[in-house]
């Protein structure tokens, strides 16, 4: 046995034999020499170690080549590649928000691909200012008198507070001292910023006394946090921005209104809750407005800052400013997605947020119709497919409590729920991830964000149905 075994060993094909092979064409191809060869000699010390254990045959220099090609090809693919959203969450935090409308998207590869006149005035030839890139169009848009931006709306209010109130008081309702995603507080977040915080009124019930009686010659900024993320309901109260913003005044405070998502359109025309817009924060009176890009702007991650003019000077000087700053790719996708809200008729259907968002129940239901033949026959017999109604959410911490009617279809199991896990692991294996969410025992699948059916259908024809079983 064991003169067999060596004999076996000997078999093993050598490391310049599998790269010699006809089958070790593609793979240098792709990959080069040096990482095929890396990969070769794995593989090789596996086949070896295989035979030691008592394998009976050893592989030739083809099916090692081959094999190689595939694990490079495996640990080659991004793990930042597209999915299919399906999960009924439109704006979802893990899988990037916002789609790019198309116009962000050419501004962006611009960018990329050309020198641009970032920080370059090509009026005068001397060095200018990236964010005069977007200034007039959010002015414009917003009301403001002056603007600039950050990486994100964290970042916007984090700049905000240490420039007015780093060392200082910051006075804020305990009933907005909320969490955003990934366990981020906004406590956390005033602290690191250098200011005191100083809180007022009870979670659910905060007037406008309490923010009066708070107010110190150490009052370095009053913050009005919006609570997108969630709501209480029943005995409450809260101070509405007018009211602070008068309150600010009298006592020679800015009134910093963190917005969070943000909205630059009242949503109500595309059939949603309305939501406040900055416009409206900024004409009640608010000295600084923060909001987000990458939300219900329908842009890349970005956060805003737009307000009174000598407050965003001050928020420019600070040296924060440089290293929470934004690059000249990011800069040219918000540019575009900003002048697309300069035509408002036609902003649904050029803006994937709001198309998607807008989209009509009858025909997301469809789409459900069409599909459901081919799906049932590409799951038959082990798994059951209907179309079925179902509730779309916007996400990113919008509109918490409300949702929109959506359809899609809702996969069940002849043999009980481990199958469905199996299924959904199996769907997220894809080439093109499939990404649903398991409700009362159904694998759901809400196409509201689904946009080419052809696609869908060729991707999931690759699941092997028979394993799952």
């Amino acid at each position: 046995m064991e003169s067999g075994r060596r004999a076996q060993l000997r078999d093993l094909p050598s490391v310049d034999k599998v790269l010699n092979s006809d089958a070790a064409a593609e793979l240098l191809a792709r990959f080069g020499r040096a990482a095929s060869t890396v990969g070769v000699r794995a593989a090789l010390t596996e086949a070896r170690a295989a035979l030691q254990a008592g394998a009976s045959t050893a592989p030739s220099a083809e099916y090692l080549a081959t094999l190689v090609f595939s694990q490079l090809d495996a640990e080659d693919r991004s793990r930042l590649g597209p999915v299919f959203n399906l999960t009924g969450t439109v704006l979802h935090t893990n899988l990037g928000r916002a789609l790019l409308a198309e116009a962000a998207i050419a501004a962006a590869i611009s960018a990329m691909r050309d020198p641009i006149a970032l920080e370059y005035d090509l009026e005068t030839g001397k060095r200018g200012e990236r964010d005069e890139h977007v200034e007039d169009l959010l002015c414009s848009l917003t009301g403001a008198e002056a603007a600039t931006v950050v990486n994100n709306n964290a970042a916007a209010v984090l700049l905000a507070l240490n420039t007015f109130a780093n060392g200082r008081d910051a006075i804020v309702s305990r009933g907005e001292l909320i969490e955003i995603g990934g366990a981020f507080r906004m406590p956390d977040v005033m602290a690191r910023a250098g200011a005191n915080i100083v809180e007022v009124g009870t979670t659910n019930r905060t007037h406008g006394r309490d923010y009066r009686a708070a107010l110190k010659p150490e009052t370095g900024v009053i913050l009005k946090v919006h609570t997108s993320n969630y709501r209480i309901l029943g005995f409450t109260t809260e101070v509405d921005a007018a009211e602070l913003a008068a309150i600010a005044a009298e006592a020679k405070v800015p009134l910093l209104n963190d917005l969070g998502s943000g909205t630059l359109v009242d949503l109500t025309r595309y059939g949603l809750k309305h939501e406040p817009t900055v416009r409206e924060a900024v004409a009640e009176g608010a000295g600084l407005v923060t909001f987000s890009g990458d939300k219900l702007l329908g842009g890349p991650q970005a956060g805003f800052i737009v307000g009174h003019r000598d407050l965003i000077a001050a928020i420019n000087r600070n040296p924060m400013k440089r290293a929470l700053r934004v690059d000249k790719v990011r800069l040219a996708a918000i540019e575009a997605t900003l002048k697309l809200y300069r035509d408002p008729d036609r902003l649904a259907e050029r803006l994937p947020t709001l198309r998607l968002l807008a989209r009509d129940k009858a025909d997301i239901m469809a789409a459900a119709g069409r599909l459901l033949p081919d799906v049932t026959e590409i799951l038959a017999p082990h798994f059951v497919v209907d179309v079925c109604e179902c509730q779309s959410q916007i996400g990113s911490g919008a509109f918490p409590l409300d949702t929109t009617a959506s359809a899609g279809l809702a996969i069940s199991s002849n043999t009980g729920g481990a199958a469905l896990e199996h299924l959904a692991k199996a769907m997220r294996s894809l080439s093109k991830p499939v990404i649903g969410r398991i409700d009362d025992g159904r694998l759901v699948l809400d196409f509201r964000c689904l946009s080419d059916e052809e696609e869908f259908l060729s991707i999931l024809s690759a699941l092997d149905v028979r394993s799952l079983a």
